[in-house]
């Protein structure tokens, strides 16, 4: 990296949400930014865990063994393979830690299923 990620910015520039942008790679991750708003897909990542830190607003995350809430400057971890909907009525903005290969989706690809961008 030549220069510090300005979160604040990157977040700004986001027009859709469920539309994740990758604002840094670390080893084989992405740091992507996303701004939330509504349901978004059920799905899980076999292979992977997934990162949720919520910088602003209020984010849920829905799951079989009970609902996961969200707000900012918290963290939660969703293990690999457990299915999840992240789910946000007011909006959110999230950074999320993954594997660089990781679709968005999972293993349910659909209409919000995005391809990586880079910022």
């Amino acid at each position: 990296m030549e220069h510090a990620v300005d979160l604040r910015t990157e977040l700004a520039a986001l027009e859709q949400p469920w539309s994740p942008r990758t604002v840094a790679v670390l080893n084989d991750y992405d740091v992507r930014v996303v701004k939330t708003q509504g349901q978004f897909t059920r799905h899980s990542h076999p292979d992977t865990d997934e990162v949720f830190l919520v910088v602003s607003g209020q984010l849920t995350i829905c799951m079989d063994d009970g609902d996961v809430e969200l707000g900012p400057g918290q963290l939660y971890v969703v293990p690999r393979g457990v299915p999840h909907q992240p789910v946000s009525v007011g909006g959110a903005e999230v950074v999320l830690v993954e594997p660089s290969s990781t679709v968005n989706t999972g293993d349910t690809p659909g209409e919000f299923t995005a391809e990586r961008r880079l910022a």
